[in-house]
């Protein structure tokens, strides 16, 4: 669950990913309350407590701050209920936009942690439109991978994708900026289809009194062809510019929905060879995926006959990621917090915002150059499947056939296609990672 911080002034709002999630995560540090006393603290959890059986001085003084804080405190030992009764208590006691926006996210962690995925999205739409929660955060928090490989991630998604009153327009707004540094000159092409547009039709405007003229005939009538041939050209032009129009409009909606596909790809988490836990995004830069997706035998065959061409794949930086169809399971969590288990934790030091920051060394990064071998394993099977299956339904192959998808050094798609690939054909396709194109795909 992410951690909500509440600076002084009640207004700077963010979150982040501790290394260990077994320990209680306060919503409002100590450094950062209101009454930065450690006597405050103690009382929020002893008037909060939903197993106190009697009742205390300070029971009617319970605020929404210290309920979420109380609420984190008990989910991390495990009381799911106890915690989400407390963001419920939260949410009922006139909280400030900062602190309803914590509780609601935190509760739709709760429904996620317990497989409730229609209350999460609930939660988190709510969240997004009323509260400026960033979707981005949705996407990027590990604890919430089980609701991302729900229906309802996938429902939420496209609602804020396409922006509305029911979800808010700052993941759409965010997704546009991406889709304008992509193709930059698309405003500048629909300005001059509307400025033509405009054109043609002051033209028509005048044209048409005239060719009612040119019909009608008489002494000092126009010519009726050229009139009609004038009405014909504006007519055809404005009908040209107005569908060139609604198809680059056609052709934004695409990019942005590619662009939000490509966001929930950077965030798939895959194992290495060393049993390193990493995020997709983290390994930009670095390897070339190659998502090979079907069948067990026929997946199988592939990494088989890649075997063949190890040394020079290597050199290209490909690393194949398989995906068997229908292999997906529910992993055991110890439910001592969101997430993972309190070792599962700490074996997963590379998830997060802390590692972004690691990441950024080059010692880091040459660490994590040395685990990655020629072949990963998937975590969270479902939401791989989900994702390919997406994938899959925009380019328009039939869900669940045997695919292969390639992507660049700087995360993109590079190619996609049924079956498996020819891995002689991607060696030649392929520049070695010393290489300047290899240099100019980062």
């Amino acid at each position: 669950m992410a951690v909500t911080a509440l600076a002084l002034n009640h207004q700077l709002l963010f979150f982040s990913y501790p290394k260990k999630r077994a320990k209680s995560r306060p919503l409002f540090p100590k450094k950062a309350t209101l009454l930065n006393s450690e006597k405050k603290a103690h009382i929020f959890i002893v008037s909060c407590s939903s197993s106190s059986t009697s009742p205390s001085p300070e029971a009617n003084n319970q605020t929404a701050e210290s309920c979420v804080n109380l609420g984190l405190s008990l989910f991390s030992k495990g009381r799911v209920k106890d915690a989400l009764v407390q963001f419920e208590t939260a949410l009922s006691l006139d909280p400030n936009p900062v602190e309803a926006q914590a509780a609601l996210y935190n509760k739709a962690c709760c429904h996620a942690y317990r497989g409730e995925g229609r209350k999460a999205a609930d939660c988190l739409r709510t969240a997004v439109r009323d509260y400026n929660l960033k979707f981005g955060t949705i996407l990027n928090d590990p604890d919430l991978a089980s609701f991302r490989a729900l229906p309802e991630f996938k429902e939420l998604q496209e609602e804020a994708r396409l922006g509305g009153e029911d979800i808010g327009y700052s993941f759409r707004r965010d997704l546009k900026l991406i889709s304008e540094v992509q193709a930059p000159f698309r405003g500048v092409r629909r300005f001059f289809y509307v400025a033509f547009s405009a054109a043609a039709g002051i033209s028509l405007f005048f044209t048409a009194p005239r060719l009612f003229l040119a019909f009608k005939g008489g002494d000092g009538a126009p010519d009726f062809l050229e009139t009609a041939g004038n009405a014909a050209i504006n007519i055809g032009g404005i009908i040209v510019l107005v569908a060139l129009f609604f198809w680059d409009n056609k052709k934004e909606e695409e990019q942005l929905a590619q662009i939000s596909r490509d966001e929930t790809l950077s965030r798939l988490p895959l194992c290495l060879s060393t049993n390193r836990v990493v995020e997709l995004v983290q390994l930009r830069d670095t390897v070339r995926p190659v998502i090979l997706a079907g069948k067990k035998e026929s997946v199988s065959l592939a990494i088989e006959k890649a075997e063949r061409f190890r040394t020079e794949l290597l050199r290209r930086g490909v690393l194949l990621v398989p995906v068997i169809w229908g292999e997906g399971r529910t992993p055991q969590v110890e439910k001592k917090g969101f997430g993972v288990s309190p070792k599962a934790a700490a074996a997963l030091p590379s998830i997060g915002e802390d590692f972004g920051k690691r990441a950024q060394s080059i010692t880091a990064k040459s660490k994590l150059k040395s685990e990655i071998r020629f072949k990963s394993e998937v975590v969270s099977p479902e939401e791989w499947e989900r994702w390919i299956k997406d994938q899959q339904k925009s380019e328009g192959v039939t869900s669940g056939e045997d695919v292969y998808i390639i992507l660049r050094l700087d995360g993109r798609v590079r190619r996609s296609g049924k079956g498996m690939p020819d891995w002689s054909q991607i060696v030649k396709e392929l520049p070695p990672m010393e290489a300047l194109l290899s240099k100019l795909e980062r």
